[in-house]
């Protein structure tokens, strides 16, 4: 299957590494609007060579185009046209069906555990090292169907798991305490993700810094930006383990990633408080500003369910050795880690991706700045579906996984070029977009001469001369 969010127009791009392939694709927007008016950035002349001298004529409007050069355009589709192209029994929920996802990732679980705990002994592999090796597998595994619990848990927070709020509450605080994720917390600043997806002010996970903020951030003039010598491979390896390992503990603990417009927070809650550790922004304490005043007894109920799993862990670390324990639970934990970070950077980081400013954001071209990708039968099966059917997750998240590769086919229909995918190589291809995104995506900037509402779409820019180059400042004059 070829991508639909892969370069089209070579011709636009300054190539300097091979960390971007060229490859087939569509046009691609994420904008929408309300009307069902035609693409208001269709362009047209304003003159032509016989109206007027050369010299004399009105310039074209600046064309918006994404990283790769392939052309934008606002979609003339609404959220109700997505709802309507959806069958209906595609919101049908089960509980049934839920639990025994559910049963079977948990079995999963306990029978790797038994038999490697049975088998992997140095009784039957004396050889240590190949032990060793045998139990990184297990960790590897491990990961795995910790990951589709995590999604479970994920379905309950979105009320997709079964049509009872009990229920769906009740099995999400148990399978995502039992993976140290505060259940309840997550479950309202991530509702809060899908209702400013691609805000730049209001986003609460991966909101690319502005032009002005990474050069703040590196000590550098904004006109500097394009002179930039390329970032080493080395770097953008630390970068991204250190992102791959610590992100998501650093995400609960500091809101690393989400945005730090927290002044604005309605009951004045974030006043004086910023992301970071010693800033107050953190998914544990109920006067975070992430939340409400209503929200404090969930929060202290989701601090809860990982006090019980920490006492857990704790007093199995104590009775068959803590070494034993990073075995069993740690290193699974950090795979999960790992995976979860993955998918959520990738589903909202693409050269293909835009990001808007209030002026420009609506929640329907909010919802289309995703992407679905391919991670073969793991993806599909162990995972449930959320790579490949991301788009549709945030037009429509009560839709279970089970539903959602039939939606997304609807959904495709009334998005037409605007839906995006990278399936390129399967899984591989999904392994390899991470170092493309980390090399490609560094920061957001507006297309250079756009006016209006176009000057609100923002589009990534890298320092690796990859893509389209960032804009050309002019120095500011010196007295």
């Amino acid at each position: 299957m070829t991508s639909t969010a892969l370069p089209m127009e070579a011709v636009l791009r300054r190539v300097t590494s091979t960390d971007s392939t060229p490859a087939s694709s569509a046009n691609i927007s994420p904008l929408t609007s309300p009307r069902s008016s035609p693409s208001s950035t269709s362009l047209s002349s304003l003159a032509s060579d016989d109206a007027a001298p050369p010299e004399k004529q009105v310039a074209e409007k600046k064309p918006l185009v994404d990283t790769y050069g392939n052309s934008f355009a606002i979609p003339d589709y609404t959220i109700g046209d997505i709802h309507r192209a959806i069958p209906k029994h595609c919101f049908e929920r089960s509980a049934a069906t839920g639990l025994y996802y559910v049963a079977r990732d948990v079995a999963c679980l306990a029978t790797t555990f038994y038999l490697f705990n049975r088998f992997v002994t140095p009784e039957n592999v004396p050889y240590t090292p190949a032990r060793a090796g045998l139990w990184f597998l297990y960790s590897v595994v491990q990961g795995l169907f910790g990951t589709g619990i995590w999604v479970l848990a994920h379905e309950c927070g979105h009320q997709s798991f079964s049509t009872s709020k009990v229920v769906n509450d009740t099995v999400g605080w148990f399978c995502h305490s039992a993976l140290l994720v505060p259940y309840f917390s997550w479950k309202i600043s991530h509702g809060k993700h899908h209702k400013a997806t691609g805000h730049l002010e209001r986003d609460m996970v991966f909101v690319p810094p502005t032009r002005e903020a990474y050069a703040s951030r590196r000590g550098q003039l904004l006109h500097q930006i394009d002179e930039l010598t390329e970032e080493t491979p080395i770097a953008t390896a630390y970068h991204l383990i250190s992102q791959q390992l610590g992100g998501w503990p650093m995400y609960l603990m500091t809101n690393v990633t989400g945005h730090n417009k927290h002044e604005s927070q309605r009951e004045g809650r974030g006043v004086g408080k910023h992301n970071g550790f010693g800033g107050g922004v953190n998914h544990f304490s109920p006067a975070s500003p992430l939340y409400e005043a209503k929200d404090a007894k969930l929060i202290v109920l989701s601090d809860i369910g990982l006090l019980i799993t920490s006492s857990i862990l704790f007093w199995v670390g104590k009775k068959y050795g803590f070494a034993n324990l990073f075995v069993w639970y740690f290193a699974p934990y950090l795979w999960v880690n790992h995976w979860l970070v993955a998918i959520t950077f990738l589903q909202h980081t693409d050269p293909s991706l835009p990001h808007y400013t209030p002026t420009s954001w609506t929640y329907t071209r909010g919802a289309a700045a995703t992407i679905d990708r391919e991670f073969g039968f793991i993806g599909r099966q162990l995972f449930h579906g959320i790579i490949e059917t991301h788009v549709l997750h945030h037009y429509v998240s009560t839709i279970p996984f089970y539903h959602a590769d039939e939606a997304s086919e609807a959904i495709k229909k009334v998005m037409g070029r605007h839906y995006r995918s990278d399936t390129k190589d399967g899984a591989v291809g999904f392994l390899k977009s991470m170092w493309k995104s980390m090399r490609m995506c560094q920061w957001v900037e507006p297309i250079e001469g756009a006016t209006g509402e176009e000057a609100g779409v923002m589009f990534f820019r890298n320092r690796n001369g990859l893509g389209l180059p960032p804009a050309k400042l002019a120095k500011p004059a010196t007295s």
